[in-house]
């Protein structure tokens, strides 16, 4: 409830996000629902037992526990700093990993380049 609460606070121009997760007891919890509902989100959720339906941000979470994680699980003293890491993470990822299918800009770059050229 209180993470959803800060995402709302931070981005209060949720009308027509679309939310996509897997089928987790959470996101199906009535609260949660509906809370989407309220602030005009679409909820989209992969098939039961279907892992290709979210492939994208599991390749990107895979990415991400190798990258900062695995090998490191000793470093991050506490929620706080793990939770900063991974927002750092997310920053780099988006704003300076380089990637051969975004032909070798970051995905920002990419995606402002290519919303240029159409």
């Amino acid at each position: 409830k209180r993470m959803l609460e800060q995402a709302f606070n931070k981005f209060p121009n949720t009308e027509g996000l679309i939310m996509h997760s897997d089928q987790g007891w959470q996101y199906q919890h009535s609260h949660y629902r509906s809370e989407l509902k309220k602030h005009g989100i679409i909820q989209s959720m992969s098939r039961k037992g279907n892992c290709y339906d979210n492939s994208i941000m599991e390749s990107l979470f895979g990415r991400m526990k190798t990258e900062i994680y695995y090998g490191y699980e000793k470093v991050y003293m506490s929620f706080e700093e793990f939770s900063k890491a991974v927002s750092e993470y997310i920053n780099y990822y988006n704003n300076k990993r380089i990637q051969s299918k975004t032909k070798w800009m970051p995905p920002v770059q990419y995606r402002i380049t290519s919303t240029c050229l159409n």
